[in-house]
């Protein structure tokens, strides 16, 4: 049986593929779209760094800071000043365009899975991640070769709340 990070990375993948499809004929990919959602999302207006601490997760500096250019040389979002971003007129529009188109994405994928089921899915994976170490503690020290500092035990700590219109 293959691990769970397993499952949940070709799943990311999938989903990735999926909405870069989508997104295709708005010029946008599902980063470009995540940066939009941070610059939208952030008042009066986003910073650089506000995007980049937003989705540090989704990928590294380099391909953040391209899709910031994307969303600048495709006329979404202008510089207010140095190193601060804000939607123009025509890129909030267009967005709210993405937007339907994204949440008709949203609505099909879910199809079969229950409100519930979505609402507990992650929970395994990011609840009482101390109750999580102990356990890994415990293998670690219980002869069975699992050390629990190299599966993130002692320095997990869950990432931040992310708004929903980042996530897909």
């Amino acid at each position: 049986m293959k691990p769970i990070g397993h499952w949940l990375n070709r799943a990311d993948k999938a989903l990735t593929r999926a909405m870069n499809g989508v997104l295709s004929e708005f010029g946008l990919t599902r980063l470009d779209w995540q940066v939009l959602n941070v610059i939208r999302d952030t008042t009066p207006e986003a910073t650089d760094s506000a995007v980049l601490s937003a989705l540090a997760a989704h990928a590294d500096v380099r391909t953040l800071t391209a899709s910031v250019d994307a969303v600048l040389s495709g006329g979404w979002a202008t510089r207010t000043a140095p190193h601060r971003l804000a939607l123009t007129p025509d890129g909030r529009r267009r967005l709210a365009a993405v937007t339907e188109r994204v949440q008709a994405f949203r609505d099909l994928s879910m199809t079969g899975i229950s409100a519930a089921e979505y609402r507990t899915a992650p929970r395994p994976a990011t609840h009482d991640p101390q109750r999580r170490d102990r356990r890994l503690a415990r293998h670690r020290h219980s002869g069975t070769g699992v050390d629990a500092r190299a599966h993130g035990g002692g320095s997990f700590r869950p990432p931040p709340p992310r708004r929903p219109a980042h996530e897909v």
